[in-house]
């Protein structure tokens, strides 16, 4: 039987750092005791710089950083803790274990402060917390990429934490391996009462993992959302760009009120929920995700294609396994085609080919105007 493993009550991690260095940086966040935080963002957008910065092992900052009621740094008050006083658990890319000592001597590394027998039990509890039971004498190079990254996160969380902090910990291993790691982290999670941060460029693993979602770019926080909120509702184009969404236009506002919003798409009118901070005249930018577009045949109409009916004809029909990526061109609109992704049996089922003509219903609740 896993064993249950005590963790103490932490406090928030809160911080406001300002930077000038290869990438500089200015953001003000915090995370809960419990929470996990999804640092993401292109490579270069700063998110290392942070997570180290946090650690203590990058100093070109400005600013504070509070664990609770602990300061750990304070520039104006000359405070900066080192590394080690910070009580943090990291979970390194390349796992960073030593590779001399086996893994029961890996996770020994940061409980050098407690009795021998003591350090010993916990150790032990934590490797088969994480499934590596009989293995504990085995050294690094003979364990599988898995099999380490488990021991890097069992030595972070050895200690009892105050944060936790990963960065891109599943890189490194395949697709399959990654998928049981993050199914194992988030059964974790249930148990660990420390505040976590998670880097990462992989959408997906974000919106697996997170609470809540950091989006960076070049050291700026454009955004910070629950992950559903984050992708029904970007902030604005850059952050719809970053998720990888499309379907990005602009438009003019024809009318608006508390009840109705009627917006012009190069001729075409398209009716929204009232959204009365939206004046008419105004040229606004908005999205059409995914959820927004209902496809059907012109010979086989489904409930709701009368909701904002655009006619065109699909100019691009991609097979990518259990998926198919179409681009349909608007017969008002040629030169801005949707893009989505539908099932391979719907494409199979409602026999759907490039060059035919179809009509998509935009629904009105769902598409996302962004503020000026």
């Amino acid at each position: 039987m896993t064993p249950s493993i005590t963790q103490p009550t932490c406090g928030a991690l809160d911080w406001q750092l300002t930077g000038h260095g290869n990438i500089p940086m200015n953001v003000s966040l915090n995370c809960q005791p419990g929470e996990l935080l999804a640092l993401l963002g292109p490579s270069g957008s700063g998110k290392t710089t942070l997570l180290r910065s946090l650690a203590g092992l990058y100093q070109d900052v400005a600013g504070h950083i509070h664990s609770g009621q602990d300061c750990w740094l304070d520039t104006r008050r000359g405070i900066n803790r080192p590394p080690e006083q910070r009580q943090l658990g990291m979970v390194f890319q390349g796992y960073a274990l030593f590779p001399h000592l086996n893994a029961l001597e890996n996770l020994l590394i940061p409980l050098r402060h407690l009795p021998r027998q003591q350090a010993l039990q916990s150790a032990q509890a934590w490797l088969e917390r994480v499934h590596l039971k009989g293995l504990e004498r085995r050294k690094p190079h003979e364990l599988s990429g898995g099999q380490r990254q488990r021991v890097a996160l069992a030595r972070a969380l050895v200690a009892q934490p105050r944060a936790l902090l990963l960065d891109e910990p599943f890189s490194a291993v395949d697709q399959a391996t990654r998928q049981k790691l993050r199914r194992e982290l988030a059964l974790l999670r249930q148990e660990i009462q420390a505040p976590t941060l998670l880097v990462t460029h992989d959408l997906e693993e974000a919106l697996q993992l997170a609470d809540r979602i950091c989006v960076l770019h070049h050291g700026q926080l454009l955004q910070v959302s629950a992950p559903d909120q984050l992708m029904s509702h970007p902030a604005s184009p850059t952050v719809a760009r970053l998720l990888g969404m499309q379907n990005l236009f602009e438009g003019r506002i024809l009318a608006s009120d508390q009840h109705q919003l009627l917006l012009d798409w190069l001729g075409l009118p398209l009716t929204l929920p009232g959204q009365p901070e939206f004046i008419t005249g105004q040229t606004v930018q908005w999205m059409a995700p995914p959820q927004s577009l209902l496809l059907h045949r012109p010979d086989r109409p489904v409930p709701g294609d009368k909701e904002n009916p655009v006619q065109g004809k699909i100019e691009e029909l991609v097979l990518l396994g259990p998926h198919a990526s179409l681009s349909i061109r608007p017969n008002h609109a040629p030169d801005w085609p949707l893009r989505f992704y539908v099932p391979r049996h719907f494409v199979e089922r409602q026999q759907l080919q490039s060059g035919m003509a179809v009509t998509l219903s935009l629904l009105a609740d769902q598409l996302h105007l962004f503020s000026p």
